[in-house]
Parts: C-alpha cells; structure tokens; sequence
C-alpha cells in the first residue's frame, strides 16, 4: 500500500502560517510515494501524535524512504500546517545530534527520519519510534501487529511497526482499515489509494479544525464597533473554558462518526506548537482585518470637511496618519480594494489642496513618520 504525499514549494504569493487547501495547477509540487505498509494499521494513530506535535523517530533503511515516510507525516494533517521542526534525514553530523540524543532532557517536538542503526540505541528513549521496513510486493496485506513496547525496539533490525506506550483519544476507524486493506487484495492503483487516504485526513483534520475556526471567529468585534476616529478594537481572548463549551452543540461530531475522547485531544493540542503556529497566523489574519476595516471606515468619512473644523496642527497629525495608513497597507498587504486606497490617497490630497500653500509643500515632499 503506497501513500502520495505532495510537498509544495511555498511562493511569494502565500500568506505566512497558512496551508491552502485547494491547490494550483502552476504551483510547484513533488510527488512521493510512501510505503505506509509497516504502519498501515497505526494510521489514525499517527495522525494524532502528528497533530500533537509529540516527538517521532522514524527509522528506515534507505535514505529515500526516510524522507518520503517524514514529508507524509507532516502531510497528513493538512490542511493545518505542522509547525514544528521535521528532519526528512537526520544523521550524526547534524548540529542538533547532542541535543536529541540526550537523555537528561525531554525530546523535543521534532519528527526525526533515520537510517543510521546506531539510532536505534541513542534515540531509544523517544517516547514515539516508527520502523518502516522492506517494501511489500503489491496485492500482499500487512499482518496486523499492535502497537509495541518501547523496551522490544533494540536494533535497527527489529520488526517493522510502531513503538509507543501512546493511548489515542479516539476511537479506531475500522472502515478506513477495510477500505485500504481491500485496496491492496484487488491490487488498486497506488494513486486511488492514495487518494482515499488524504481524503480520510482531510476530512478527519477538518471536522477537527472548524470548531475552532468557528470558536476563533467569533472572537472578532462586530464592525460596528469600528470607528474611524479610535484605534481598531482589540480581538477578544481566546478562553479554552469558553470553546470547550462551544463543542457540546458545535463540536466535531457534527462532521465526523469518530467516537473517543475528542475533548482530551482538544486539550492537549491547545498545549501544542502546532495550535500556537495556528492561533498565531489566525490572530494576523483577523488583525490586518480588522486594519482594513479601519481604513475602508476612514474613507467612508468626509475627510476635508472634518479638517476644515480642526487646527492646522491636528490636520497635519491626520495626514500623517492616513500616510502611514497607506504604507501598512502596502507593508502588511492587508485585503484592501485597490479602489478604496485610490479613495484615500485622494483625501489626502484633497485635505492637502485646503491647506495654507507652505504647509501644502512640506506635506507633499513629506513621505510618513
């Protein structure tokens, strides 16, 4: 059974933090072929530990397939981006060699691909060890194996499969497990295949993800709480009590037939790097809105009639400010309409026209404070 993972070269165009869903046909993308067969029954599993951002040795025996297994793991929860660190190949020459073979610390939250069998021994205290084995000839099912013991792991040598004392929060998906398992007795293309697997996580990610995208939504000010003459508000906090209370009603059973303890996986993912990479890009997305909506408000005003009733000086400061306003929307590329930044540059001119001609020079060769 062989999984397509797509890594995608990021362009200018892309905001920082976001995973686009629906990809391009002119985007940049390099297919790989996974071989999950060592693993295939272990597959939800992995996507939590992945999702958790928990630590996660992966060991191979060729270069190729290290990476390939690494690069499909840091997919599979797409469209969340996995903001963590991740070594495709990892060997002994890395900088950070002492650092996770260290015992006298907690791994970090890393996904390590290894074929070195010195590894088997130095990374044997990682709580979370895949071992990706010979690649199996099509139409032949993997033995189901259950998960093992860390204390079984001794060599590179030992029986492909996943090592890990790690309970999951949610139930097994036995449909999934038939569905791919019937797949490789009928010897089904390696692209249908794979495509009912990232199907499987799509789904899975996303009836995850939306009812904190609907929770975090619901943080942002009403826009009639936008005033052209005050700052843009503030978003509100994100309070776990108060999302927790959301998924009662709203929660991923309305998408997903999974059963298990979603509210424990909620609690330690909001713990996780993968939930603050998360929150964080989301919180700059909303901010830059909240600008924008800001400076549409501004437009919306008469601008050359309130400075005809306020001094010089405080018709300078606006200015000023409406520059500035201008070069964070060019700065921080925030969704304004070309049009309405064409509508304020022509109130700064206009507002400038109304002044005394040697404030009109100094404001006109005037870039922004």
């Amino acid at each position: 059974f062989l999984f397509l993972s797509k890594l995608r070269i990021p362009t200018y165009r892309d905001k920082p933090g976001t995973t686009p869903i629906v990809q391009n046909m002119h985007q940049t993308h390099i297919d790989r072929d996974l071989c999950f067969c060592p693993v295939f029954f272990h597959i939800q599993m992995l996507w939590e530990l992945v999702l958790l951002g928990e630590p996660l040795v992966v060991m191979a025996p060729s270069p190729a397939e290290s990476s390939e297994t690494v690069l499909a793991l840091v997919s599979c929860i797409s469209p969340l981006k996995y903001c963590s660190d991740f070594r495709p190949y990892f060997t002994i020459h890395d900088s950070e060699f002492k650092e996770y073979t260290t015992r006298t610390q907690a791994p970090p939250s890393v996904i390590l691909g290894v074929t070195n069998p010195f590894f088997a021994k130095t990374l044997q205290h990682w709580p979370h060890i895949i071992r990706i084995g010979d690649i199996k000839l099509p139409g032949e099912v993997p033995k189901q194996v259950k998960v093992k013991k860390l204390k079984n792991l001794k060599t590179l040598d030992s029986k492909p499969g996943v090592y890990s004392s790690y309970k999951p929060y949610l139930n097994k998906d036995e449909e999934i497990v038939k569905q791919l398992q019937k797949g490789v007795q009928q010897k089904r293309p390696t692209e249908a295949q794979s495509v009912i697997l990232r199907r499987y996580f799509l789904e899975l990610t996303e009836s995850f993800i939306i009812p904190l995208e609907r929770y975090v939504a619901s943080l942002m000010p009403l826009q009639k709480c936008i005033s052209p003459w005050k700052s843009p508000p503030q978003l509100r906090q994100f309070s776990q009590d108060d999302f927790m209370k959301t998924l009662e009603k709203a929660g991923p059973q309305l998408t997903s037939g999974l059963k298990g303890d979603w509210i424990g996986l909620y609690r330690h993912f909001l713990k996780s790097p993968n939930f603050d990479g998360w929150f964080r890009s989301r919180q700059r997305e909303m901010t830059q809105k909240l600008e924008a909506l800001h400076l549409e408000a501004l437009c919306n005003e008469n601008l050359v009639f309130w400075s005809q009733k306020h001094t010089e000086v405080e018709t300078v400061d606006l200015v000023l400010k409406l520059k500035n306003k201008l070069l964070q929307a060019d700065t921080e590329r925030l969704p304004v309409k070309t049009d309405t930044l064409k509508k304020l540059q022509t109130h700064i001119n206009d507002i400038i026209l109304a002044l005394p001609d040697d404030l009109q020079d100094i404001l006109l060769k005037t870039g922004t404070t």
